[in-house]
């Protein structure tokens, strides 16, 4: 059965989180392992590993780590035992090693499939949130995937009809956005004062989930100092700030709209705990040059938290066990964090002045 998206799940234990080697073919598997093989982790989640034993053996190897598994035979057998991990494998890759360092299709149908596993535990209560190692966009299509991209597969797979969108996050600073993966020529027409709107609520009630009672949320223009005053362009005037004045009167600590070129610097600076961004680029490159290896993804508007590492699956540097991993740890926490269960308060219904 579908998990209604409105509502956390709550757990009455530790939380249960799903992990994959994200693509194959990149540096997941090292990270992953790497990830798990801090007890640290394992003593704070109750880890679910899915996975293909030769992919995992192959990031074994690259991590220079072992890890000792509970083998997990089908997932109606699931079980967990306090700082152990679970692994449940399936035979994707049919029995062959990963061609490192490029897409291909055999990659992308194991990560395709992990993914799909881990959505089934979520559907049928066994896991609280799923922690991706980074995957591979094409490699996922030439797997089998045919949304946009793997957050609109998963919002299908749990019956999602609100909005989605994917959060990034560096250290204590989050970014939503508009429009995220369609061509630039296409932003502004996809502009809505009710997509405003959806980036601005979505973001906060993740925020207030994962602690941050009443967000702060800078809102950016679109146009090149946010319109000028309507010189370079009126949708400041027309859309974005009409949907601002309309949060504030909700009760959202929403502001702006800020030029794009500078909203950055008082971000970083702590004067926001977020910033809304009109397209995928706007945000991503300030937010990767501020913290690109300790940066996080997180996929907003699913019924439970699903996290990877900003850094991507780093196909140059495959198998060279150079891959860092604090990103994905701070996925992994904040998965832990968010899955704990706490309830999401509304806004309150007075205007923030």
């Amino acid at each position: 059965m579908p998990i209604p998206s409105s509502t956390p799940r709550v757990t009455s234990a530790k939380p249960r989180i799903a992990v994959l080697l994200g693509d194959p073919s990149g540096v997941g598997p090292e990270m992953a392992v790497k990830l798990l093989a801090r007890q640290r982790n394992l003593d704070a989640a109750r880890v679910l590993l899915i996975a293909d034993p030769v992919v995992l053996a192959a990031g074994e190897r690259v991590a220079g780590v072992k890890l000792a598994p509970l083998q997990v035979n089908a997932l109606d057998d699931l079980r967990f035992e306090d700082g152990r991990l679970s692994l449940f494998t399936r035979d994707w890759m049919a029995g062959e090693e990963p061609v490192l360092g490029e897409s291909n299709e055999r990659s992308g149908h194991a990560s395709f499939q992990a993914l799909e596993d881990a959505t089934l535990a979520v559907r049928r209560g066994q896991a609280d949130a799923i922690l991706f190692a980074p995957l591979n966009k094409h490699s996922l299509r030439l797997g089998g995937l045919t949304h946009e991209d793997e957050l609109r597969y998963m919002q299908e797979r749990f019956a999602v009809t609100s909005f989605v969108c994917e959060f990034n996050l560096t250290g204590s600073l989050w970014t939503s956005r508009v429009t995220s993966h369609i061509p630039l020529k296409d932003v502004a027409r996809h502009i809505t004062g009710e997509g405003v709107s959806d980036a601005v609520k979505i973001i906060a009630s993740a925020l207030r989930r994962a602690g941050v009672a009443q967000p702060r949320i800078a809102v950016t223009g679109l146009n090149p100092h946010a319109g000028d005053g309507g010189s370079i362009g009126m949708e400041e005037i027309e859309i974005i700030a009409p949907a601002i004045e309309q949060l504030r009167a909700e009760g959202y600590d929403a502001r702006g709209p800020f030029s794009p070129d500078t909203v950055f610097i008082g971000a970083r600076r702590g004067d926001v705990d977020a910033v809304v961004s009109m397209y995928h680029d706007q945000g991503q490159i300030a937010m990767k040059l501020m913290g690109f290896e300790q940066g996080v993804t997180l996929h907003g508007g699913l019924p439970v938290p699903v996290a990877t590492s900003a850094s991507g699956s780093a196909f140059d540097i495959a198998g060279k066990g150079m891959a860092q991993i604090e990103g994905l740890q701070q996925a992994f926490d904040l998965c832990v964090r968010m899955a704990s269960g706490v309830p999401v308060p509304a806004p309150a219904e007075t205007a923030v002045v």
